[in-house]
């Protein structure tokens, strides 16, 4: 009689069993990779998508205006930039934070056209686009129903002649103006602001020697009399510019990183101020020299508790006047110099004050964060002083003198 425990299966080895899942598993596998095959085949896996709802919309905004941005003539332009901004004024009554986005993007692609397209595909989403058209249409109606004004500039003197002239010539030194600028720790357009006062007011004194000599070559008037250069430095300025940077118990000094700016190279101190200054081809020294005051000002006015570093027509206006008139307090007022142009009276603080806040030439002398730069406790190296000390040029200058001697006397050095 057999066994009864002999009926049972015999359990197989360990190694067969794994064996055998291995088979299954590879099978699944391949069944797998068929059926996906086989779904791809067919297509099934396809997205046939969908035209969006608003593809007419999203089709007239994308064929908005395509004329280019370089075909737009500067009347077109302008016409144009003011229709955005009174879309964007309606726009952000709503929608504030995207008008601000659309604004940058405007400013930094200086292309109306494309400013429209945002506007647009913005206005897409709007909740109350009736409310914003509404809006629009009221602010459009009353712009239009005002009557304009063909004057080149609202400032009028900057609407003149004198500005027409003088302007190009201030671009022909741009490069000069930004390194004076970094040299001196000075926005460049803040010396350039006092460059326009003294430029003008030397328009008028020469009005028919400009127009017929510098105007044509838009070159800038250099003094050499009384005041020298194209900034009109008095010699006893310059010389206490030179002090001030050296002497670091003065409530002027601008730090040791500036010290060394105005070193001279020789022991003639008196005559290389003067060739420094009075220099027809290279105007660097001038504009050192200028935001060198500029620097040491503000400073005397913030140490005294007093800071006059964004109040442009006060820091004109001490320029013009002069260390000696420079006390500080705190209800400073614009003045100066008066100039007379086309008529108009104005003071030389004014015609600074204006030519900063008008936007003019911001695309070469830009508005920094801070008008003024600290002094970093680091020293120039020698190399850096004698990059400056090679803006001297070999022109001919007249006699250092000059102006004291009567006619008979004096002999030009050409």
């Amino acid at each position: 009689m057999q066994n009864p425990a002999s009926k049972r299966s015999v359990k197989k080895p360990l190694g067969h069993r794994l064996f055998n899942i291995t088979v299954y598993l590879f099978a699944i596998a391949g069944f797998g990779i068929i059926a996906a095959w086989a779904i791809f085949k067919l297509g099934l896996t396809n997205n046939k998508g969908a035209v969006d709802d608003n593809y007419r919309y999203l089709m007239s905004v994308a064929e908005l205006k395509q004329m280019r941005n370089s075909d737009l003539s500067p009347q077109q332009r302008n016409s144009l930039w003011l229709d955005q901004y009174l879309k964007l004024a309606a726009f952000g009554k709503y929608y504030p934070q995207n008008a601000i986005l659309i604004l940058n993007a405007a400013q930094q692609s200086d292309n109306p056209l494309l400013v429209d397209r945002m506007i647009a595909a913005a206005a897409l989403y709007l909740d109350s686009a009736n409310d914003y058209n509404s809006l629009y249409n009221e602010l459009k109606h009353d712009f239009d129903a005002r009557p304009s004004h063909e004057a080149p500039s609202v400032i009028p003197w900057m609407a003149t002649t004198e500005w027409e002239m003088l302007r190009p010539s201030i671009l022909k030194d741009s490069a000069l103006l930004v390194k004076a600028g970094n040299i001196t720790g000075v926005e460049p357009r803040l010396i350039v602001a006092c460059l326009v006062g003294e430029q003008i007011r030397l328009f008028n004194s020469n009005r028919e020697m400009v127009k017929k000599y510098l105007g044509p070559v838009k070159m800038l008037s250099v003094q050499s009399q009384f005041s020298y250069g194209v900034n009109g430095i008095k010699e006893h300025t310059a010389r206490a510019v030179e002090q001030h940077l050296k002497d670091s118990t003065s409530e002027f000094y601008m730090g040791k990183h500036y010290e060394n700016i105005l070193d001279f190279e020789t022991d003639n101190h008196e005559m290389e101020r003067y060739n420094r200054l009075v220099d027809y081809r290279n105007h660097l020294y001038s504009y050192i020299y200028t935001g060198c005051i500029l620097h040491q000002t503000m400073l005397q006015w913030r140490r005294a508790g007093f800071d006059i570093s964004d109040r442009p027509d006060i820091l004109c206006t001490l320029f013009n006047v002069g260390f000696s008139q420079s006390h500080p307090h705190g209800a400073p007022r614009c003045g100066g110099s008066h100039i007379s142009v086309d008529g108009r009276l104005y003071t030389f603080g004014a015609i600074g004050f204006d030519f900063y806040y008008s936007g003019d030439l911001a695309d070469a002398f830009p508005f920094w964060p801070t008008p003024f730069i600290d002094d970093d406790g680091v020293a120039l190296t020698e190399a850096q002083i004698d990059s400056i000390q090679q803006n001297v040029s070999n022109c001919r200058r007249p006699e250092k003198g000059l102006e004291y001697r009567k006619d008979d006397e004096a002999t030009l050095t050409w």
